[in-house]
């Protein structure tokens, strides 16, 4: 207890004045014992003291008042007590701290003993519930009622007592420094429960607003059972099929209000909510931006009206489960945008129909191009382009603009790898509206349509976005049987280690034994949840949360867990790749070996250095030359080297951990360098 804090209600039998406090919340009499060799302190009473006539006092105890002695010498007076008086007999001379002899011929109940006689009497609280029930036992009676409050135990004993005790009024507070403030809390009612306290240790200090500090393997346990707790009530997963699906495209596409769009129409925010965003957009001179403000949640992507994290959302249909990776579009967040591609299923790329801006996102120094390019070599499997903004007075749902964009845009896609008929689909969109997002656009608005859907010219045999959704079966390229494989995405603490991330193949479920690679920890996941209900396990392509019994220390984005019995993944530190040089910075032109650059590889980002150009590939014929360096354009092999073991695997063994990205932050906002496939990895050799 502080000193600095005021007697509110205590009923101390050692403290120097009390009051009573009708709201606190409990009142539990203690009385803990002294430190050692410390002896109690003296009974003190809550009434004026008796005056003594005629008898000698007993020796007075130190700090305590003692009573009046008439007729006799006092003893020399104990240090800052209050000293005796003395009738008839010459007062010693007075110490400064010693009280005013006392005049008798004022009413006794007028002498006022305390520790400082200046002081006034503290006031009774006339509302306090303990001094309300004590008056009525006393029957009305003042005097009576304060010599009932000098005697606790006998008060105990009075059923009338304990019921205002036990309604939790009343609260015990310390006043004046005393040893009992270094004490613990108030014990329990009980002897068995206090005995019960006594033999459990005082909890560790914690600071203002801080959490009680645990003892780290208390700390593990406790989160073990919170898991064990969570996983009784664990259900089974939902079997309907689960798409991760990125956003990309240039800024100012429409990317963000499509995914706000879609969110609406799907029944996952409200018509009050959006009612709210429009009037928040208004505020800020952007009208047709409150779609967006649904997925660009933060400040900064309000007031520049641009994303720039990955925003995450989920929605469902009949059939599936989908969750929205909105990725940024401007070229300064590209690094932002990978790491959201590369836990996509499939990707929606956001074309902008309106007169000047297709073309500024496709000519060069646009992300339309850079965006489709990365999320093919991140692993998105379906891409769908859609066209949007074909509401637009410059467009106003046009066939000839919309062929225009589709006619431009196939033969690009196929370079970047993409299987155009098989793996593409074209689709015209109104974001801000929603047409052709859930609702087919009308023919009156556009006649056009419905007999190029049903022609296949589109290469969709849906008419809307989120038919076309639907229709995408990707389970053909997910393992469940295979050994368990997991990305860390991210990690946070919660009652223990929390960590985020995509299963990419196998199955993870409670109580399961798994590697933290590259450091090879053991650990066991102790808990799973899916969009925060706990499950009993989860299939590839669930993003999860699990609960490990592992430090946050010793698990980062970037590092892989793996199944401990059929361990797959190695740490290395060189490997052998084939890349595809699509770009380099004009001064530095040619690719040679001490080529530095950042590679981007599942969720790992790290600088890595070309150590040996081994061959450039012949596009047309295959055949490989040993040059010493290679130009924007090439296909070649080299081997690249990163200073610290990282978790990658080739491409053939597994696709997940075998893709990567060069990019070279030379520039301001950087450029991708290439774009490639793992062929071998360089174990480290045994000892």
């Amino acid at each position: 207890m502080s000193d600095e804090k005021k007697s509110t209600g205590a009923l101390n039998p050692n403290a120097s004045s009390f009051s009573f406090n009708p709201n606190a919340s409990g009142f539990k009499p203690s009385f803990a014992p002294p430190p050692p060799n410390m002896p109690p302190p003296p009974r003190a009473t809550f009434a004026p003291q008796p005056v003594s006539i005629g008898a000698t006092p007993p020796p007075p105890a130190q700090s305590a008042p003692q009573p009046v002695s008439i007729g006799a010498t006092p003893p020399p007076p104990a240090k800052s007590a209050p000293q005796p008086v003395s009738i008839g007999a010459a007062p010693p001379a007075p110490a400064p701290s010693a009280p005013k002899p006392v005049d008798l011929s004022q009413p006794m109940a007028a002498v006022n003993i305390s520790d400082n006689a200046n002081e006034p009497e503290e006031e009774i609280d006339e509302n306090d519930p303990l001094w309300k029930v004590t008056l009525q036992l006393a029957g009305g009676d003042r005097a009576a009622a304060l010599k009932l409050l000098e005697d606790p135990d006998a008060l105990m004993s009075r059923p009338e007592v304990v019921a205002v005790l036990g309604s939790g009024d009343l609260e015990v507070t310390e006043g004046g420094d005393s040893w009992e403030e270094a004490a613990a809390p108030a014990a329990a009612a009980t002897p068995e429960a206090a005995a019960e306290e006594a033999k459990s240790p005082p909890p560790a200090p914690a600071g203002d607003g801080d959490e009680e500090k645990l003892d780290p393997a208390e700390e593990a346990r406790l989160a073990a059972e919170e898991a064990a707790a969570e996983m009784a009530n664990a259900i089974e997963a939902d079997p309907r099929q689960h798409l991760n699906i990125v956003f990309i495209g240039h800024v100012d596409a429409g990317k963000s209000t499509l995914s706000g769009q879609i969110l609406y129409c799907t029944d996952f925010v409200d018509r009050r909510t959006i009612e709210k965003y429009e009037r928040e957009a208004k505020e800020r001179n952007r009208e047709s931006w409150f779609l967006a403000f649904i997925m660009d949640t933060n400040e900064e992507e309000r007031q520049k009206g641009k994303t720039v994290e990955v925003g995450r959302a989920h929605f469902e249909s009949e059939n599936k489960r989908y969750t929205i990776l909105d990725a940024p579009g401007h070229k300064s967040y590209v690094p932002n945008m990978i790491s959201g591609a590369a836990q996509a299923d499939v990707g929606i790329l956001v074309i902008s129909a309106r007169k000047g801006e297709f073309e500024t996102g496709f000519e060069k120094g646009g992300q339309t191009r850079e965006h489709a390019l990365l999320a093919k070599t991140l692993g998105v499997i379906k891409l769908i382009v859609v066209i949007n903004k074909m509401d637009d007075p410059t467009v106003e749902w046009d066939q000839g603009r919309f062929e225009e964009c589709v006619t431009k845009l196939r033969p690009f896609l196929r370079t970047c790898g993409y299987a155009v008929k098989r793996d593409v689909l074209f689709i015209p969109i109104s974001g801000l509206t929603g047409a052709n997002i859930k609702d087919e656009v009308g023919a009156d608005v556009c006649p056009w349509w419905r007999p190029m859907v049903e022609a296949g010219d589109a290469l969709t045999s849906q008419a809307t976005l989120l038919g076309a959704l639907d229709s995408l079966d990707v389970d053909s390229h997910r393992d469940p049987a295979a050994p368990f494989v997991m990305s860390v995405l991210d990690r946070y603490h919660e009652r223990g280690t929390i960590v985020l991330g995509k299963v990419d193949q196998g199955t993870v479920s409670a109580g399961q034994r798994v590697l933290v690679m590259p450091t090879r920890q053991r650990a066991e996941v102790q808990g799973v949840w899916i969009n925060d209900d706990p499950v009993m396990g989860a299939k590839p392509g669930e993003n999860v949360k699990l609960k490990m019994n592992v430090g946050m220390d010793e698990v980062h984005k970037g590092f892989v867990l793996t199944d401990a019995q059929r361990p797959v993944v190695h740490a290395v530190t060189s490997f052998v790749v084939q890349l595809a040089l699509v770009e380099t910075l004009p001064e530095r032109p040619l690719w040679t070996a001490g080529y530095p650059c950042m590679l981007h590889s599942h969720t790992v980002e790290v600088e890595c250095v070309c150590t040996e150009l081994i061959c450039v590939v012949d596009k047309k014929t295959g055949k490989k030359r040993r040059l010493p360096h290679a130009t924007k354009g090439s296909m070649l092999e080299c081997r690249l080297e990163v200073e610290q073991s990282i978790c990658v695997e080739t491409f053939k063994r597994l696709p997940s951990l075998g893709r990567f990205t060069l990019r070279d932050s030379g520039k301001e906002q950087g450029i991708t360098i290439g774009i490639g496939k793992i062929l071998k990895i360089d174990l480290p050799k045994k000892k």
